[in-house]
């Protein structure tokens, strides 16, 4: 009867010891069940974020296009009126030349 009981305990003992490491697999099989889940969400996210960052660049280079393009024409008109502004100098120069002779003759 010693030997049973004996023999009953140390099966038993591998019983727990089985059934722990089984138990073991089970909850590392449900976490890694979860991590995966958490990283494929994670993986679509980041996907979203992408196509977000994406989306404005593309808005910032279209934007940054425009006020070049501003400021191309800005430029233009700048320098059209700068020419303007010499040649009507030059010819109010020219006025005040003539004028000057004029009354430098009549003198």
């Amino acid at each position: 009867m010693g030997q049973f009981i004996e023999l009953y305990l140390e099966a038993g003992m591998i019983g727990i010891v089985g059934i722990m490491f089984v138990y073991m697999i089970i909850s590392m099989t449900k976490r890694l069940t979860a991590q995966q889940e958490d990283l494929e969400n994670i993986k679509v996210e980041n996907k979203g974020q992408s196509e977000t960052l994406e989306n404005m660049e593309g808005m910032i280079i279209k934007l940054i296009d425009r006020w070049n393009k501003s400021d191309e024409i800005r430029d233009r008109r700048h320098e059209d009126l700068t020419k303007e502004i010499n040649d009507m100098d030059n010819q109010l120069s020219e006025i005040k030349g003539s004028i000057s002779r004029i009354n430098g003759h009549a003198k």
